[in-house]
């Protein structure tokens, strides 16, 4: 891998969704407009203003400090699926999702994020997760860790949570997008776990995970910009992931689920649980 990204360069990334978080997100929370919110796939997938506008500004300054890298946002790729095409053989690429969790964001719940995912050549290289709430980011750089900035200058390192059984694991679990009847099969199976829940969010559910304060996370649908810089943040944690059967996860990769875990023994174990399967 030639292509690196350093830590100053993953804070400025930091900035820019600070930046944007002043300017075009927190002033529409619980102030959008009528008319402000409208449906993309499903009634449940959804799309405001305040997210356009802020891939828009994230995309122009990403464009003002790497001129000729491949912009990656969520609402661009609605509009021009081609676009994640160009993850495989770009040198340089930024996967962008303006406003993880805007569902929660629609209904007032102060339970979103911004996400930025440095790529090359299909690898991830650097990740930032931002708070908009908080002011806070989580940030990862590929061989050097992830660890937490705060909005006054501190900072914490983060690692993932020590294994455990699966009787007393705790579980981020979305098994919304999974078909039949492997659906039914995880859900009649959640009971195995210590707990489980779903925030409506990656992004802070991929904080919690690196954090060490839940032990798995479960997903189907792979959308880039949800996972990129997560399952960086979480791999530079300590943490192990995979696709459900077992091979490694790439942001160019759209399908196969994904499952985190502490380590591979606990990875083992959880899949296990869940899919009643060695």
């Amino acid at each position: 891998m030639s292509r690196t990204f350093t830590r100053e360069e993953t804070r400025r990334l930091a900035a820019i969704l600070a930046d944007t978080a002043q300017a075009e997100v927190m002033p529409h929370f619980r102030n959008l407009p009528e008319g402000a919110v409208r449906g993309k796939s499903s009634a449940r997938d959804l799309v405001t203003d305040a997210d356009e506008a802020a891939e828009r500004m994230i995309s122009a300054r990403l464009a003002k400090l790497y001129p000729g890298a491949v912009l990656i946002g969520e609402e661009a790729s609605t509009r021009n699926p081609a676009l994640l095409n160009m993850l495989v053989d770009a040198d340089l690429a930024f996967l962008i999702d303006p406003i993880d969790g805007t569902r929660n964001y629609v209904a007032g719940l102060p339970l979103f994020g911004m996400m930025i995912a440095a790529c090359h050549r299909g690898d991830v290289i650097a990740g930032v997760i931002y708070d908009p709430v908080h002011r806070d980011a989580a940030l990862a750089v590929r061989g050097e860790g992830a660890w937490v900035e705060y909005e006054h200058g501190r900072q914490a390192a983060l690692a993932v949570a020590s294994p455990a059984p699966p009787s007393e694991m705790d579980g981020m679990i979305a098994t919304g997008a999974l078909p039949e009847p492997l659906r039914t099969t995880v859900n009649s199976h959640l009971s195995r776990l210590g707990s489980t829940a779903s925030l409506r969010c990656a992004a802070h559910e991929y904080r919690m995970l690196a954090a060490g304060h839940c032990h798995i996370a479960f997903y189907n649908q792979l959308t880039a910009w949800d996972h990129a810089a997560g399952w960086l943040l979480h791999r530079e944690a300590g943490g192990y992931a995979a696709h459900f059967d077992g091979s490694p996860y790439k942001p160019t990769h759209r399908s196969g689920g994904l499952l985190y875990a502490p380590d591979a023994g606990s990875w083992h174990a959880a899949r296990k649980a869940l899919l009643g399967e060695e």
